[in-house]
C-alpha cells in the first residue's frame, strides 16, 4: 500500500474545543464543521466535538446525515437555505438556519411547515459578503417577528479582519449603530453570535451569547503573528508518508518538471510519496519545510501529482523507507501554507479522498 496517510487526533480536537470554551467562558460554542470538518471528516468531528453546544455547517445534506446517525444537538446552517423546498426538511430535523436576504424571508413566510424554524438573522457590518444592511435588517426582523414559521431569533455577523490590524472596532461600531435609531431598538435585545476563531481568541468584547470557532478547533492559528503552539492549540491532522526513492545528483543537475531546482554540487534527493493529487500544494516553492526522520529539510523542485522532492544533504543516513511528515505534529500546517502562499484552511480542506485516514483517540 502506498505509504501516505493522514492521522486525525481526536484528543487534540477535544483539547482545542476546551480551549475555545475557556477563552469565551460566558458564551455557548458552535463548533464549525463545514467543508467536511475542514477535511477532518464530519462524522468524526461531530464525535470529537460532543462537548460543543452546537454544530455549524453549510451543507444541509451533512446536517441531515448527522441527524440520521442520532446526533440531536443544535445544528446551524451558516448560509441558510437555497430553495424553499429545503424548508420542510429544516423544520422536520430541527435545524437552525441563517437568513441573509429578503428572498429567504419571503420563502420562510410562504412555507407550510410543521414547526417553526430558529433563525440567525445576518447583519452585514463590513465583510460585504452575505447579510442585510441596517435598514433592510430592521425590515427583515419585523417581518420575521410576525412570521408564524420563524422561531427564536439571533443576531449574527461575521468579522473581516479580526485576525488583522484593523481588528473588530469598525464593525462593532456599525453593529452598535444599528441600535441608535428608534427603529433599531427593536434589535437591541436579540441574542448575538459574532465571534469566529480570531475574535474568540483576541476580542472578548465580541463573544456575546454564541461564539463560532472554526480553524482553531483543528489546531491551526488564525493569526500570522501568533503560532498555534503559542496559543496552546494542538494539531488535529498530521499528514505523513515515506521516501520511496533516492537520486544522487551532480552540480548542474536539475530536479523535477521544469527543472526549477538546480544542484549546486553533489546532492542526495529523496523522493516522497506525496503530491498535489494528495492535497499537498503544487505552488509550494523550493525550501518549503518537511520533516524527514523528525529533522527539518527543504523541498527541492516542483511538486508533482504523486511525488515531491526533498534535499537530504543534512541526513546522510536517510533513504528509502525514512518517515516523512508533511504537516501536523512537529511542523504546523500554518507554516507550510505560508511558504506556499496560502492558508492552512486550504491545505486541510484539500486533503484528497485517496489518502487513507486513521484516527487516534
Amino acid at each position: 500500500m502506498r505509504p501516505i496517510r493522514a492521522t486525525i487526533d481526536l484528543a487534540a480536537m477535544r483539547h482545542n474545543l476546551a480551549l475555545a470554551r475557556a477563552r469565551a467562558p460566558r458564551s455557548r460554542v458552535w463548533a464549525v464543521i463545514k467543508a467536511n470538518a475542514y477535511g477532518h471528516g464530519i462524522e468524526r468531528a461531530a464525535s470529537a466535538f460532543g462537548a460543543a453546544d452546537g454544530l455549524a455547517m453549510v451543507e444541509i445534506e451533512a446536517a441531515v446525515r448527522l441527524r440520521e446517525r442520532g446526533i440531536d444537538k443544535p445544528m446551524l446552517l451558516l448560509e441558510g437555505f437555497f430553495d424553499a423546498s429545503e424548508l420542510p426538511e429544516i423544520s422536520r430535523h430541527g435545524l437552525v438556519t441563517a437568513i441573509h436576504s429578503m428572498r429567504q424571508v419571503a420563502m420562510l413566510e410562504q412555507a407550510a411547515l410543521s414547526s417553526p424554524v430558529a433563525v440567525y438573522l445576518k447583519l452585514n457590518t463590513g465583510m460585504n459578503r452575505l447579510g442585510f444592511d441596517q435598514i433592510s435588517f430592521i425590515e427583515a426582523l419585523a417581518r420575521l417577528r410576525a412570521c408564524r414559521n420563524a422561531g427564536d431569533l439571533v443576531l449574527m455577523t461575521h468579522f473581516a479582519d479580526a485576525d488583522g490590524a484593523r481588528g473588530v472596532g469598525e464593525q462593532m461600531a456599525r453593529l452598535e449603530g444599528l441600535f441608535s435609531s428608534a427603529a433599531g431598538q427593536a434589535a437591541a435585545g436579540l441574542p448575538r453570535s459574532l465571534a469566529n476563531s480570531a475574535a474568540t481568541l483576541r476580542h472578548p468584547q465580541t463573544h456575546g451569547d454564541w461564539v463560532r470557532p472554526g480553524i482553531m478547533l483543528y489546531g491551526c492559528s488564525p493569526f500570522e503573528d501568533q503560532s498555534a503552539e503559542a496559543i496552546g492549540l494542538r494539531p488535529a491532522m498530521t499528514l505523513t508518508s515515506e521516501i520511496i526513492g533516492v537520486q544522487r545528483l551532480q552540480a548542474g543537475d536539475r530536479v523535477g518538471y521544469g527543472g526549477t531546482y538546480t544542484a549546486a554540487g553533489p546532492l542526495r534527493v529523496g523522493i516522497v510519496a506525496c503530491g498535489y493529487a494528495d492535497g499537498y500544494p503544487r505552488q509550494a516553492p523550493n525550501g518549503t519545510p518537511v520533516l524527514v526522520e523528525g529533522t527539518r529539510v527543504p523541498t527541492a523542485g516542483r511538486v508533482s501529482m504523486d511525488l515531491l522532492f526533498v534535499d537530504l544533504s543534512t541526513l546522510p543516513n536517510a533513504g528509502i523507507g525514512s518517515p516523512v511528515t508533511l504537516w501536523g505534529k512537529g511542523l504546523t500546517a500554518d507554516e507550510v501554507a505560508r511558504c506556499a502562499g496560502t492558508v492552512s484552511y486550504e491545505l486541510l480542506c484539500a486533503l484528497a479522498t485517496r489518502v487513507p485516514v486513521r484516527e487516534t483517540r
